[in-house]
């Protein structure tokens, strides 16, 4: 029975994630990035720099904008930076790693473009609470409710038994197994308590603890990564060479072919930076910001740092190590590279960090998915949703890798249609938004001047 569904659930993954999903997915954010004249690119030095500003008080919402970052970091710095970029290079080769710099370079103005429809649709809720996201602009913004209630009927089941809950609860157990010993159902209980705990609290307890974890994981990542270039400088050209030659030949992996190359890196980038999936669109609408664009801006510096920064630095120590092929997968493989590159401790570098992505990303998509679930039902319950989401943490630390990420890839794929829609038929809208806050920005130099 579990052979069967794995391969049951393979199949309709591969159908999904067919031609015309990736072209629409690179489509939409070439259309946008074109669209607003790159605007994605001219403006990151200022996203960057907006992260670290005062938080606006002043405007509603519910939380600062560098918390809502870290929410939306929370939720996609995890897995798909360590076991998603090592499923894709295991399938796909290394040259799937380009692809995935492909989906996040375009993949920058479809998440600024939902980040400025978040804000600009939101509403407040019965508590008082910032609602947004794709839901809200299909329905407010599009006219189209049912189109609304599709992305959150997915995004739902996204966020339970797909990207945001049980394959990251799989992760965890099988690090923690494999660097620890620790029994896979003890990871299970021991974090549905940790995240009902926090969960209670709701977004604000969520944003707060994202901000606190968040930068201290990227940044022991981020160390360690660095210190594997540097110690192995001499392999890091060959590494980028056989990246970028695998990306248009696919003979890096036996028997690769130049579709399953690109279909893992699209479908690996996408997992990773979520542009596409809407969900930055959930995480914007709950900051306090006083124009969509500024936001948008700093939602958007999400998918540099996690696919451009965190992914390349797995890619290429996976590239390195070679090991790809040696039929490890998942987080065992790129526990393995990094030992092998950082010998004696690379390991343990990655269990202690993939550990603490999964415990935010549990979070983050624990939001993103209760926010979706209220859309569909009503805020009266809220409770059950949290019990549901906390309980599936059990089944999915033991379930087998291949069929929670199958899962994953139904979810974000069925996820992203509604979504893209929406985007592709609002891009006047973002336009207009960001033409204006271009003449806001002239009117602030000009006074500061």
């Amino acid at each position: 029975m579990g052979e069967w569904f794995e391969n049951f659930t393979a199949d309709i993954s591969g159908f999904v994630w067919g031609l015309p999903l990736i072209i629409f997915l690179v489509g939409t954010g070439l259309y946008l990035t074109i669209r607003l004249a790159f605007f994605s690119f001219r403006m990151l030095p200022y996203s960057l720099k907006l992260v670290f500003t005062k938080a606006d008080t002043k405007s509603e919402g519910d939380i600062t904008h560098f918390q809502a970052l870290m929410t939306a970091l929370a939720a996609t710095v995890g897995t798909g930076n360590v076991v998603g970029v090592a499923t894709a290079v295991v399938i796909g080769g290394p040259g799937a790693v380009f692809w995935m710099w492909i989906t996040a370079l375009v993949g920058m103005a479809t998440k600024y473009s939902e980040g400025v429809l978040g804000v600009k649709y939101r509403q407040k809720n019965a508590k008082g609470e910032m609602s947004g996201g794709p839901m809200y602009y299909l329905e407010y913004g599009l006219g189209q409710k049912w189109l609304g209630v599709l992305f959150a009927f997915f995004a739902v089941f996204a966020a339970i038994f797909g990207i945001g809950n049980m394959i990251q609860a799989n992760a965890a157990s099988g690090v923690a197994l494999d660097v620890f010993n620790i029994p896979v159902w003890v990871t299970g209980i021991v974090f549905a308590v940790l995240i009902g705990l926090v969960l209670i609290g709701g977004v604000k307890s969520i944003g707060k603890t994202a901000s606190i974890l968040v930068p201290f994981m990227v940044a022991l990542y981020l160390i360690a990564g660095v210190l594997i270039l540097v110690l192995h400088i001499d392999q890091v050209p060959a590494a980028f060479g056989l990246i970028f030659s695998d990306a248009f030949t696919g003979n890096a992996v036996a028997g690769g072919a130049l579709g399953t190359v690109i279909r893992m890196g699209v479908a690996r980038g996408l997992f990773s930076n979520e542009a596409g999936l809407g969900t930055g669109g959930i995480a914007a609408a709950a900051a306090r910001t006083d124009v969509p664009p500024r936001q948008a801006l700093v939602s958007m510096t999400q998918v540099f740092i996690d696919t451009i920064i965190v992914c390349t630095i797995t890619g290429v120590s996976l590239t390195m190590a070679g090991l790809y092929t040696s039929g490890t997968e998942g987080a065992a493989l790129t526990a393995q590279s990094f030992d092998q590159l950082l010998p004696g401790f690379g390991d343990i570098i990655v269990a202690v960090t993939l550990l603490t992505f999964i415990f935010s990303t549990i979070l983050g998509w624990g939001y993103f998915g209760e926010k979706c679930f209220t859309y569909l039902v009503g805020d009266n319950f809220t409770l059950l949703y949290r019990v549901i989401f906390v309980l599936a943490i059990i089944p999915g630390a033991t379930m087998s890798l291949g069929t929670v990420w199958n899962l994953g890839d139904i979810f974000n794929g069925l996820m992203a249609v509604p979504n893209l829609i929406g985007l592709l038929l609002l891009s006047g809208v973002v336009a207009a938004e960001t033409k204006e806050f271009i003449s806001l920005r002239k009117k602030e130099k000009q006074k500061v001047g």
